[in-house]
């Protein structure tokens, strides 16, 4: 036995007895230090154990099974001593464990590499590893077949080869761990999509991050999803379009966007007679805008005389994607071009040639074929330059969609162009649908709104609330009278639309014939009551209807449930016409409907309109009454036209108007103008000023206001220059006077009468401009001085339907 055993079977045997004489926590913390020195030591638990039961022999404990309570704490402090022993013990089994583990694995080393490049090989999804910069380093077959890159060509460093160039950002392949999907490029050029996912993983042996990932083709669910949200793409953009020159602004650069084309380019055949209409949109070549300085290009269809196309209106050039890079244009049969690939607008008004007489031919073909079929060109090649298709029902249109470089058309890419033309197509028939209604409408609309020319002093507006119809169940009417005045009759059918429309026809149609008849405002209205008493849909219609005297100054009216009219005098706020109120039509039987009349004061203003223009949801009407008539504050300086624009501009709500509005504006003739200025040129800026604010607000349109003012000037000239060469400048009076349909200004001086010379050289054509400029020409030198006499015939003012004037 060693020193070192024996130290340490006295130093347990002192502690074990002292524990069984009074066992506690400082006993059994004794054991478990004994423990420890015995695993220092190197003392076996079978010499630690062997020597517990001697002592406990000795202490009489044995053989008892347990020893009663003594038993129990000396296999307590057994226990104690060694835990820590068993710690190590276990510690010592695992780590035997391990290293047969790991002998057994190093053994078997090389079968197990072959059976994990089997199971990798066997997977059906693309298998990849990845080091930390990127760099592909193993991949599988199936990762080879996925991408056309293969174990050949590793390793595979960023940027990949099978990156796709237009693709937008994505993450770098194996770069992080993540789950993506990714566009890719085929080594033959196929686009693919792929789910992508990864896993990061540390090497034990270097701390290196490693990724491993697999991939899977999903371009045919992808393709689906894009199918159908470039269709819903598609069908919002054209969704609100109510013409096809709209339809194919916005539907061509959508579609064009969708397949990845370069151009799309949709012809038109009007007639037989002419050759198609071109409708394109077009990537902008590669620096193009930039090479020129130019700004983003969008331009408006035009057909082959140089007139905005079929169905377009005004402000509908431009498409509502603002697109920067591409445009929509047209262009007629007279570009007959010769190179297929140069299908670009120049800016700066050059128009390269759109199509050869291949591609024209092709189009001509097409548009004869049945609806919804496509084929490729060329064809029977196995790489297309773009597709060929009819579009619509009519047999009159077709389209060609040309990609930037040929490419192989899939049977994902067939449905998808399948679908869009089909969208486009139905598109394009319901504009046609909406036009040939529009034209309906307009023609019925002009046929009952109103006169297609209105009397000199006023201006209309007419405005629906429902388009595309632009029709609905307000009214205004302006009618000349035997006597020289004018009746004049605004009225609002309940309801809109088409329905309230023919009521509005058929009221109107009977106010003027009242008016015509010679049948006062009063009388009108309750002749109008049995009239709107018999028709379906008129009661409650109301109308406020008007006699207009010029000569006189007044105006007689009298109102059916309608809005009053507003009189605005030079210079002062408008007022409302309150007088000759009464119920609506058609709803009660009133004695007798009641009459105002109210005077006019030269160049005032009056407005008769419906309720659209006022009503506004959530707003007082009285507050809207009040902007009405603070904004005919400086009316008097406007022409009726203008005046109009103003109110409009001034009430049209934030989302426009949600109700018909009908609106007449009428300017009484202002009083003649009299000017009474030395005889000096200085004044003749001062005169010009007069004479044009003077004939605004007399309502005289500007090009004739124009003429009017170089003729007076040139008078005003003469006078100045001429009368007075041989005697004390003195004065030039200017007088205008304006009548219902004449207007006529004067400028006289007191001076000596000169005749032109026989060679008046560069100068001397005063009288032959003034003689030009105005339609009757005066001269008068018989007495003292001279009377220039220059007359107008004020015109008419024309109307189109739908809109002001």
């Amino acid at each position: 036995m060693s020193s070192v055993l024996a130290a340490f079977r006295d130093a347990y045997t002192n502690a074990l007895r002292l524990h069984l004489r009074a066992p506690n926590q400082n006993t059994l913390a004794e054991g478990y230090e004994l423990g420890r020195r015995a695993l220092v030591e190197g003392v076996s638990i079978l010499d630690l154990t062997e020597h517990h039961f001697r002592i406990l022999e000795q202490e009489g404990l044995l053989p008892a099974p347990h020893g009663g309570d003594r038993g129990e704490d000396a296999l307590e402090f057994l226990l104690q001593t060694m835990a820590a022993l068993d710690v190590a013990t276990r510690g010592f089994l695992d780590g035997t464990r391990r290293y047969e583990q790991q002998r057994s694995r190093a053994d078997d080393l090389a079968g197990r590499d072959a059976f994990r490049t089997a199971l990798v090989e066997s997977l059906q999804d693309g298998f990849f590893v990845v080091d930390s910069t990127g760099t592909l380093v193993e991949v599988n077959t199936a990762f080879g077949a996925l991408t056309g890159y293969g174990a050949e060509g590793l390793p595979y460093p960023l940027p990949h080869p099978w990156t796709a160039e237009e693709a937008p950002r994505y993450p770098d392949l194996g770069t992080d761990a993540a789950r993506f999907i990714m566009p890719i490029r085929h080594r033959d050029g196929r686009r693919l999509w792929l789910a992508v996912s990864t896993n990061s993983l540390v090497k034990p042996e270097n701390g290196e991050r490693i990724f491993v990932g697999t991939i899977r083709d999903v371009t045919a669910e992808h393709d689906a999803q894009a199918r159908d949200q470039a269709a819903s793409r598609l069908a919002t953009a054209v969704g609100a379009a109510t013409s096809v020159v709209e339809v194919l602004t916005v539907g061509l650069e959508e579609l064009r966007r969708a397949v990845g084309a370069e151009a799309a380019v949709v012809s038109v055949w009007p007639n037989r007679h002419t050759g198609p209409e071109l409708y394109v949109s077009e990537d902008s070549p590669t620096g193009y805008a930039e090479a020129r300085g130019a700004a983003p290009r969008t331009a408006i269809p035009h057909g082959a005389n140089g007139a905005p196309a079929s169905g377009q209106r005004h402000g509908e050039a431009e498409s509502p994607r603002g697109s920067a890079d591409s445009a929509l244009r047209a262009t007629g049969p007279g570009h007959a071009p010769s190179d297929e690939r140069s299908a670009i607008p120049e800016s700066g008004g050059e128009t390269r040639q759109v199509l050869d007489a291949r591609a024209k031919a092709l189009l001509d073909r097409a548009r004869l074929r049945p609806g919804r079929t496509m084929f490729a060109i060329p064809e029977g090649s196995t790489s297309s330059e773009g597709i060929v298709a009819p579009l619509g029902e009519a047999g009159d249109s077709a389209l060609w969609l040309r990609f930037a470089a040929p490419r192989v058309i899939t049977p994902g890419d067939w449905a998808l162009f399948s679908l869009l033309v089909g969208h486009l197509s139905l598109a394009v028939q319901r504009a046609r649908n909406f036009d040939q209604a529009r034209s309906t409408s307009l023609t019925l609309q002009r046929a009952m709104l109103g006169p297609i020319e209105l009397p000199p002093l006023f201006s209309v507006h007419y405005e629906p609330a429902l388009p595309p119809l632009e029709i609905g169940g307000d009214w205004y009417d302006v009618v000349r009278l035997e006597d020289g005045t004018m009746g004049v009759v605004v009225g609002d059918c309940v309801g809109r639309g088409l329905s309230a429309a023919v009521v509005m026809g058929q009221l109107r149609t009977a106010a003027r014939a009242l008016l015509l008849r010679g049948a006062g405002p009063a009388q009108l209205l309750a002749e109008l009551d049995t009239v709107a008493s018999r028709i379906p849909g008129a009661m409650c219609t109301t109308v406020c209807a008007a006699i207009l005297d010029p000569v006189r100054g007044v105006v007689r009216y009298s109102s059916a449930g309608h809005m009053p009219p507003i009189l605005a005098e030079p210079g002062t706020h408008g007022r409302l016409l309150e007088g000759g109120r009464s119920v609506p039509l058609a709803t009660f039987d009133p004695p007798r409907r009641p009459e105002s009349t109210t005077a006019i004061a030269p160049g005032s203003t009056l407005v008769l309109f419906t309720d659209g223009l006022v009503e506004q949801r959530g707003v007082d009407i009285d507050e809207r009454f009040v902007e009405l008539a603070d904004e005919l504050t400086g009316a008097a300086g406007q022409l009726p036209r203008e005046v109009a624009d103003a109110v409009l501009s001034r009430l049209r709500p934030t989302g426009g108007y949600d109700d018909d509005v009908a609106m007449v504006v009428y300017r009484q003739p202002p009083t003649p103008l009299r000017l009474d200025l030395p005889a000096d040129a200085a004044e003749l800026s001062g005169i010009r000023r007069a004479l044009r604010f003077w004939l605004a607000s007399a309502a005289v349109p500007h090009d004739t206001a124009v003429d009017l003012v170089a003729a007076a000037n040139e008078a005003c000239s003469n006078s100045i220059e001429h009368a007075y060469l041989d005697s004390t400048p003195a004065r030039v009076v200017i007088t205008a006077d304006c009548g219902l349909e004449n207007l006529t200004v004067e400028v006289t001086d007191t001076g000596a009468w000169r005749p032109l010379p026989e060679d008046p050289g560069h100068r001397g054509r005063g009288i032959a401009m003034m003689r030009a400029l105005t339609d009757k020409l005066e001269i008068d030198h018989s007495g003292p001085g001279t009377r220039v006499r220059m007359s107008v015939r004020l015109p008419a003012v024309s109307f189109s339907a739908g809109g002001q004037m």
